[in-house]
């Protein structure tokens, strides 16, 4: 296995894919093919655990630099006793479709799936080219990935963590979770704007020369976000691990098509159902659900992307995103992978916040894709709603999801089974989902809404949620975005 970039043709291994993050020039890091599992394989999976499934997944875009018993490694240290399931990532039936829940980790977000992963991973691919520098890992994050990253990288020898997140953009326990990380190595910064601002501010730091230089003898840049394929590559493992549930159950036959409804910002988690796509797994259509920041809706109905528009802050911060970075990725692969293709859009969209793809990439994306939004009020009826129906609790992210499908299979008449790829625990966003059960209670916050969500549902916090109240916040310092490159070197130099 070779990766290349999605903006000029190049040839890496994968552990300098995997230390290096992000093409020199700003393009992203694809493999050059997609390895194939047979339909023998996949029907094997429904007796195996989530570690068997993960490892040889794994094994199929690592073996060119990575041992079995390092690939074995990475995988038990990413899924054991960290997670509060004891299947990692349950497949739970809730009536008329099924809800993959991904936030049975430390953080207690969808994001734990890649990032317990990834510091063993990417210690081990610094190893395998000889790098001797310490790696300074940096991340914009819109909620969730910050704290899965702290969590991660938190005092990993030769290894420091660097976290930027929208000051105003993010839950309050979401906040919590980062300004109250403990660790030698860790950095924690809000920035004065949105969550493309901190973005676009940490891929200023990546492609900045002279910073690259002045860390050079001492500090590599690397990244956690999904930028980097080894966040993407774990991600592609829990899209076979819930087919080989749903074929467990019965709930499909081997061979049967699934389709996955995904609520996405920045594109990672749905293209890792792409991914598994091309691979060989049995996928009818990816569903991608937006909130009301719906760019990605207008995409694949248009074939234009416009962010020349109102950013809304929502109550599912995560997908509060207008530059969807791993779009570029699903770009290059529905061009044919031309990279003169992907720079003309990437270039049109670094001048002017705006591309727009021909026709022939316009229906290939509609042959794979289905798309829609869920408005602020139609996110808190169906949590609402599901919660009184059917006694499942939603965060809003997972309620636009579950909206969007609904509105998908009422519109298409598509009565393919159905698998909603679930967050985070509804418990990091109380306040809104408690507004949404028991709106007599809304505007209680903090710890407070935590506790009458628990009494009003009759459910438990997470340990980890409910252990906040009682933690320290350390990191309370933010900047302007101009000035993110600055703090970042101020630590540094400290």
């Amino acid at each position: 296995m070779k990766f290349t970039s999605t903006r000029r043709n190049i040839a890496l291994n994968s552990a300098e894919t995997i230390v290096q993050g992000i093409s020199s020039e700003g393009g992203l890091l694809v493999p050059d093919s997609f390895p194939a599992i047979d339909s023998a394989e996949i029907a094997a999976y429904s007796e195996k655990s989530y570690q068997e499934i993960a490892n040889a997944i794994f094994s199929r875009y690592l073996s060119d630099c990575f041992s079995q018993e390092d690939i074995g490694n990475i995988v038990s240290t990413a899924y054991g006793s960290q997670f509060d399931a004891k299947e990692i990532a349950p497949v739970v039936n809730i009536g008329g479709y099924h809800v993959l829940e991904l936030w049975h980790g430390p953080t207690s977000a969808f994001k734990d799936m890649a990032l317990q992963a990834l510091p063993t991973l990417l210690t081990k691919a610094a190893s395998k080219i000889g790098e001797t520098r310490e790696i300074l890992v940096l991340v914009a994050t819109s909620g969730d990935t910050g704290k899965a990253a702290l969590e991660g990288f938190a005092d990993i020898p030769k290894t420091k963590i660097g976290v930027y997140y929208p000051r105003d953009g993010v839950s309050k326990v979401q906040k919590l979770q980062m300004t109250t990380q403990e660790g030698k190595n860790v950095f924690v910064m809000g920035v004065n704007g949105n969550f493309d601002d901190a973005q676009t501010g940490v891929k200023r730091i990546f492609s900045d020369a002279g910073l690259r230089e002045k860390l050079g003898g001492s500090v590599r840049l690397s990244s956690a976000n999904s930028i980097n394929f080894g966040r993407l590559l774990p991600q592609v493992a829990y899209y076979f691990y819930a087919y080989s549930r749903m074929a467990r159950s019965g709930a499909v036959e081997v061979g049967d098509k699934l389709n996955f409804c995904v609520p996405t910002g920045n594109f990672g988690n749905i293209l890792a159902g792409y991914y598994a796509k091309r691979m060989g797994l049995p996928i009818n259509r990816l569903i991608c659900a937006s909130n009301r920041n719906n760019i990605l809706t207008d995409f694949f109905t248009t074939g234009v992307y416009d962010a020349n528009r109102e950013f809304h802050t929502t109550a599912s911060p995560s997908m509060d995103i207008l530059i969807s970075s791993n779009l570029e990725r699903m770009l290059f692969e529905a061009c044919g992978r031309d990279v003169h293709e992907v720079q003309k859009c990437m270039e049109a969209l670094k001048g002017h916040n705006r591309y727009e793809v021909g026709e022939a990439m316009k229906k290939g994306l509609s042959e794979l894709y289905s798309a829609g939004w869920c408005s602020e009020p139609e996110t808190r009826a169906t949590i609402a709603e599901t919660f009184k129906e059917r006694g499942y609790l939603l965060d809003p992210h997972t309620a636009v999801a579950v909206k969007v499908y609904g509105d998908y299979r009422r519109d298409s008449g598509d009565a393919t089974p159905t698998v909603v790829v679930s967050t985070a625990s509804p418990f990091k966003f109380a306040e809104d989902v408690l507004g949404a059960v028991a709106p007599e209670k809304a505007g209680l916050s903090g710890f407070e809404a935590v506790d009458a969500l628990c009494e009003t549902t009759g459910q438990r916090a997470p340990a980890r949620i409910a252990s906040l109240r009682d933690k320290k916040e350390t990191h309370t310092e933010s900047c302007e975005v101009k000035d993110m490159q600055r703090a970042l070197v101020a630590w540094l130099n400290t």
